[in-house]
């Protein structure tokens, strides 16, 4: 593991004194324009797939001006930004790997799973969960994650926050969301599950729950009305509802052909929740985009998938996570027992489908673990059989194209947005560089530096 090196923030040359090492933002008034210059002691590109060295990268108005190897001099950018009256940063990012803002393609970033999590449902409110999850989005930024697929909620209150980020109310990563979960009755999906009967009620297509052919247009035209990003359905059992199965299937093959054809129509993409073969199996010929976990996923499944070019987003730390605290007593028997069940297998089959050829992007549940702690998925991924620089392209490239969002997110390029991080040396030698994010900025806003959250920002 290489030392660690303070960044500094400068408005003048690298042989300026060191009085004159801080941010000029005297001619620029609050909201203002900014040019920033980044020196990168390295740089990943993930497209090629290299290690790159010392790299300068100019940020205009959010996003990538320029790229150059080496350090350049930021005199003339100085100057020019003054001149517009925009606000310079300099940004010396010594002995610190650079790389795109990460992407992970499977959250829940307003909820957070605890031991009375099964209590709260009876007393939160779906106010209480969206401002819950300005908390975690913060913390998913400051934990160098720029992008999240938010792959359901219960009450659409993920489009909010969505919306909070997108105006500049709450400080948080770009959030694609799917809103509602989209399942069948008692399934994986269904929020009264393990409620008394009189408290049941009759979910229906509004509420996500879905039994025919037909429901499943009438949620994805709600989902449409509601203002979602992509749809996410459950055709498989969980771990973590209070129904006995974690894998059995729970909808059937036209279902699934009718929520994509649905969602197809309608400009989405479908991420499927899938723990069983046979579920697998459907929703990939179904015509999904992608599996989520994947935990039985059997070698007929892998070639499927690589068939029809289906992405694998694994979520091994989930797996970690909920088996660790089904030993600790946190679940109630029935789902400590599918925990235990589901744990081991995760990080073993995402080794098979990186050896079989799967396309696989980086995706974590988060939610089910502490918000925050996405990165721990990297050093699991490597656990499993990948490569490093496999695994940060999971997290940029990989992911970009999963959303659809490859002209956008995921790498570093001229003309596209500035969500760049940093981490102190270099995460190919040791992966676990990945959970110690030092800098990060999005859209040319810096939220990060030096390991501490900038405050004017937040």
């Amino acid at each position: 593991m290489t030392a660690r090196r303070p960044l500094a923030i400068a408005v003048a040359l690298l042989c300026l004194p060191a009085t004159a090492v801080q941010a000029d933002a005297a001619v620029a008034p609050a909201g203002a324009h900014r040019t920033s210059v980044l020196d990168c002691a390295r740089l990943i590109d993930p497209v090629a797939g290299k290690l790159l060295g010392e790299t300068s990268l100019v940020v205009q108005d959010g996003h990538i001006g320029e790229i150059h190897p080496g350090a350049i001099d930021i005199g003339p950018y100085r100057q020019a930004a003054i001149a517009r009256g925009e606000t310079f940063q300099y940004v010396k990012l010594a002995d610190a790997t650079c790389m795109p803002g990460l992407i992970d393609s499977h959250t829940h970033l307003t909820s957070q799973f605890s031991r009375s999590t099964y209590s709260d449902k009876f007393r939160l409110n779906p106010a209480d969960y969206a401002i819950r999850g300005t908390v975690y989005a913060k913390r998913t930024l400051l934990a160098g994650f720029t992008t999240v697929r938010n792959v359901g909620d219960e009450h659409n209150e993920s489009i909010a926050l969505r919306n909070a980020v997108n105006a500049g109310i709450v400080p948080g990563p770009h959030i694609f969301t799917a809103g509602q979960f989209i399942g069948s009755t008692g399934g994986h999906a269904d929020p009264t599950n393990g409620f008394r009967w009189d408290l049941q009620g009759d979910p229906g297509p509004k509420d996500g729950i879905i039994n025919s052919p037909e429901d499943a247009w009438k949620a994805v035209r709600q989902h449409y009305k509601d203002g979602a990003d992509l749809i996410k359905i459950m055709p498989s059992g969980g771990v973590l509802d209070e129904s006995s199965s974690a894998e059995n299937p729970q909808m059937t093959i036209d279902e699934i052909k009718a929520v994509v054809a649905a969602a197809h129509d309608y400009g989405f993409t479908v991420a499927a929740h899938a723990h069983g073969a046979e579920a697998i199996r459907r929703a990939v010929l179904g015509g999904v985009d992608s599996i989520e976990h994947g935990t039985f996923m059997d070698a007929e499944d892998m070639k499927l998938m690589k068939q029809h070019g289906t992405w694998y987003v694994p979520t091994i730390i989930a797996g970690q996570y909920v088996m660790e605290k089904a030993k600790q007593g946190w679940y109630p028997p029935q789902v400590a027992a599918k925990a235990e069940q589901v744990g081991p297998v995760i990080m073993a089959t995402a080794g098979k489908a990186y050896r079989a050829g799967v396309r696989i992007a980086f995706g974590t549940d988060a939610g089910v673990y502490p918000h925050g702690e996405n990165a721990k998925e990297f050093q699991y991924m490597v656990q499993a059989g990948m490569p490093p620089m496999f695994v940060l392209q999971a997290a940029t490239t990989h992911a970009a194209e999963l959303l659809h969002k490859q002209d956008q997110f995921g790498q570093i390029a001229v003309g596209r947005t500035a969500d760049v991080i940093a981490v102190p040396g270099n995460p190919l030698d040791d992966i676990t560089l990945m959970q110690k994010v030092s800098f990060v900025m999005k859209d040319g806003v810096i939220y990060k530096e030096d390991g501490k959250p900038v405050e004017e920002s937040l």
